[in-house]
């Protein structure tokens, strides 16, 4: 049996969250462009363009998000989970993207030296924006891990990336201020395009294991057999566990072994048992319990859970 759709209340708590990373990632986009503008710098525009990034994802995410809450169908009897890991893989490729353009800007700042301007207006303006990017992404983790949003938790980190780019940026502002070293402008570009390809690649990384049908965490694992345990009475043993992860949708299928002997009825009671106490247990889970007669019982085999 197939637990129920994610529970609306989840659903548009995911799509108001999606909503309000758009309208920051338009306000931060615009306060970062601002101190580009006044300064000129060739650091900040790379701050500012990495925005870009944040607003087009945070779009993806969105539309993603409301792609994944839709419920199974004809098309896709599994339903659509797996479409928060395409928004993140598009993240990762988009801030790969932005690298490449930043190192652009920075080889012709090499060339063409510029003189940077209103170092304290700029500074203020990247701070202002920093911080407010910076409790964003605190908050999309939070509730990402919350209510189980790839999507919103590969959004969160990027911000949090984003973060740590523009503290250096905004420190690097100051010394080229201090200095008088325009050289460092460009070179300190470069360096936030290396980090962010860094942490574009890892968000990219994190999205393929989705797709690839990557097993549910150890700690889930614990759980989902703590709770067979518990509510496994009449049975023999249950063996082949296997687990996946969908977005927020964990998949788990198992044999369950009972007496050769027990009616229908009896072992479908078992079945109903475990599958309460398993999405009880594991929210979002989907569940599918295969019975087998005694004779089909593995005993010691690995994995196995004895009742």
């Amino acid at each position: 049996m197939s637990a129920p759709p994610a529970p609306s209340r989840a659903n548009r708590s995911l799509r108001l969250i999606g909503a309000g990373s758009i309208a920051v990632a338009l306000a931060v986009m615009a306060l970062k462009y601002a101190a580009y503008l006044v300064t000129g710098s060739v650091a900040l525009y790379s701050d500012a363009l990495e925005s870009v990034v944040n607003l087009v994802t945070a779009m993806a995410a969105l539309l993603a998000i409301h792609v994944s809450s839709q419920p199974a169908d004809r098309k896709h009897p599994f339903g659509h989970h797996k479409a928060e890991y395409l928004s993140a893989v598009l993240e990762g490729v988009l801030i790969v993207v932005a690298a490449l353009l930043i190192m652009r800007e920075a080889y012709d700042a090499f060339i063409r030296p510029r003189a940077i301007e209103a170092f304290g207006l700029g500074a203020a303006l990247s701070a202002l924006a920093t911080v407010l990017n910076g409790g964003w992404s605190a908050f999309l983790i939070r509730e990402g891990r919350k209510l189980r949003s790839p999507a919103l938790v590969a959004d969160g980190w990027h911000l949090l990336s984003d973060v740590v780019t523009s503290v250096g940026v905004i420190a690097g502002v100051l010394l080229v201020a201090a200095t008088g070293l325009t050289v460092l402008d460009p070179l300190l570009a470069v360096a936030v395009a290396g980090y962010i390809l860094w942490s574009g690649s890892k968000i990219v990384l994190a999205s393929l294991s989705g797709l690839l049908d990557e097993a549910a965490d150890s700690e889930i694992q614990a759980r989902i057999r703590a709770a067979i345990l518990r509510n496994g009475d009449g049975a023999l043993e249950v063996h082949d566990v296997r687990t996946r992860q969908a977005g927020r949708a964990t998949f788990i299928e198992f044999h369950l072994v009972v007496p050769g002997a027990m009616s229908v009825e009896a072992a479908h009671e078992i079945c109903d048992r475990l599958e309460a106490a398993l999405e009880a247990e594991i929210e979002g889970s989907e569940i599918v319990i295969h019975v087998e007669p005694e004779h089909k019982a593995k005993n010691r085999a690995k994995g196995t859970i004895r009742l």
